[in-house]
C-alpha cells in the first residue's frame, strides 16, 4: 500500500509499506479521506513525541480519517466488509482506572501498546495511508447522507462535544464565548447554537473566518486586533460575563482573556494546544470562582453523537473544506495548511477511490 511516512523532522513523504495485519478485534479500513489538523504539524516537526522519535520512513501520521471496511478480525461482528465508517483516534487500555471511568483519552497507559493503548497517528500508525487497522471500538457506522468529507470533520466535532461534556451542565440558555475561529472554534459555534446556547460569540483575528462564524449562527463576532474582546463579551452579557468560554486558539494570551470574559462562577474550557508555557491571572479566577478545565481529543463517545447531529442535517461542514490533495502530494498539502494558503481551513487528502479492492474482496 501507499503510505505517507515521517522522515527527518519537518518532512513527510510517501513510500510503499505492507498492508497491516488484522488482529481478532481489529478492522482493516480502506481510507477514503483524511484531513490535516494542527497536531499533525507538531507530529511532522516531531516536537510531538516525548520519548524516542520513530525511525525515519516508518511512522504513518493521520488521526482524522474515514473509509470503507476492507476486512474484519475473527471476533468482529459489529461491521461487515463494505461498511462506510468514520474513526476516532483514541483507544484506551480499558484496564486503568481512568479508562474504566470512561476517560480513555486520559489513559494512564498512554503510548503502551503492550497494555492495549492506541492513539492512531500519534502512538501507532494512522490514516495517511491506503489502509489502516483500527480496534473495533473506535469505529462508527456512517449513514448514507454523510459523505466522506463531512465524516472526517466529525472527529473534530467530537472534540467540541467532549469539551462541552466536561462542563457537566446543560448548554441550552447559556451564554458562550468561543476564542479562535479555526476548525474547532467554528464547529464549536455551530454545536453551541444547535444545543440552544444564547448568545454565542466568536473572537478571532481573521475576518474571513469571523464571517463564517456569522454564517454558522454566532450572535456576535469580533476582531480582537481592533476591539477589546473582554469588554465586548461583558457588554453582550449585560456586564456579567459569559457563562462558558471555550478557548480553541492555543494563543498564550487567550487564556487570560478567557478568564476575564467569564462571569463569576463561570467556566473556562481549554481546548487548544499551546506551543509554550502560558501566564494567566489565576488570582482573578480564584477570587471569582471561575473553573478551568481541559480536554484532549474526542473522548466520552463524542464522535457517535457527532454522527447523530450530522445525520440530522444540523452541521455545515462543506464550508470548512477548502482544499483537496492526492496522498502523493502530502508535502504540498502540509505546506498549504501550515501557511494558510488560499485561506486554508480543512485540507483533505483524497487517499483512495471506491473502485479498488484488496485480496479479491
Amino acid at each position: 500500500m501507499v503510505a505517507a511516512v515521517l522522515g527527518a523532522p519537518g518532512t513527510i513523504t510517501t513510500r510503499i509499506l505492507p498492508v497491516p495485519a488484522v488482529g481478532p478485534e481489529d478492522v482493516l479500513v480502506r481510507v477514503r479521506r483524511a484531513s490535516l489538523c494542527g497536531s499533525d504539524l507538531k507530529i511532522r516537526s516531531q516536537k510531538f513525541f516525548s520519548g524516542d522519535r520513530p525511525p525515519p520512513g516508518t511512522f504513518v501520521p493521520g488521526h482524522e480519517y474515514a473509509g470503507v471496511v476492507a476486512a474484519v478480525g475473527s471476533s468482529v461482528d459489529e461491521f461487515s466488509v463494505g461498511d462506510r465508517v468514520v474513526t476516532e483516534a483514541h483507544r484506551g487500555c480499558m484496564r486503568c482506572v481512568n479508562c474504566l471511568a470512561g476517560s480513555y483519552t486520559d489513559c494512564l497507559n498512554y503510548g503502551k501498546r503492550e497494555k492495549g493503548h492506541r492513539s492512531q497517528g500519534m502512538t501507532v500508525n494512522g490514516g495517511f495511508a491506503e489502509y489502516v487497522v483500527n480496534h473495533v471500538s473506535t469505529l462508527h457506522l456512517l449513514p448514507d447522507s454523510i459523505d466522506f468529507d463531512a465524516a472526517v470533520i466529525l472527529s473534530t466535532v467530537g472534540s467540541v462535544m467532549h469539551a462541552l461534556d466536561a462542563l457537566g451542565s446543560l448548554i441550552v440558555g447559556a451564554s458562550i464565548a468561543v476564542i479562535g475561529p479555526g476548525p474547532i472554534g467554528l464547529l464549536a459555534v455551530q454545536v453551541a447554537c444547535q444545543l440552544g446556547a444564547a448568545p454565542v460569540a466568536l473572537v478571532g483575528t481573521r475576518e474571513s473566518r469571523l464571517e463564517l462564524g456569522k454564517r454558522f449562527g454566532a450572535d456576535l463576532v469580533l476582531n480582537s486586533r481592533t476591539e477589546d474582546p473582554v469588554t465586548a463579551i461583558r457588554d453582550l452579557t449585560g456586564g456579567r460575563g459569559a457563562d462558558i468560554v471555550l478557548e480553541c486558539s492555543g494563543a498564550p494570551s487567550a487564556v487570560d482573556d478567557a478568564i476575564y470574559m467569564a462571569k463569576r462562577s463561570g467556566k473556562v474550557v481549554l481546548v487548544g494546544f499551546f506551543e509554550q508555557p502560558v501566564l494567566a491571572d489565576l488570582t482573578h479566577a480564584v477570587m471569582n470562582g471561575i473553573s478551568l478545565q481541559t480536554v484532549r481529543g474526542e473522548g466520552n463517545g463524542a464522535v457517535a453523537r457527532a454522527v447523530s447531529l450530522a445525520s440530522q442535517g444540523r452541521l455545515n461542514t462543506d464550508a470548512l473544506v477548502t482544499h483537496h490533495f492526492a496522498l502523493g502530494d502530502i508535502g504540498e498539502a502540509f505546506d498549504t495548511y501550515a501557511q494558510r494558503k488560499g485561506d486554508a481551513i480543512k485540507v483533505m487528502l483524497d487517499v483512495s477511490d471506491d473502485t479498488e479492492t484488496i485480496h479479491g474482496q
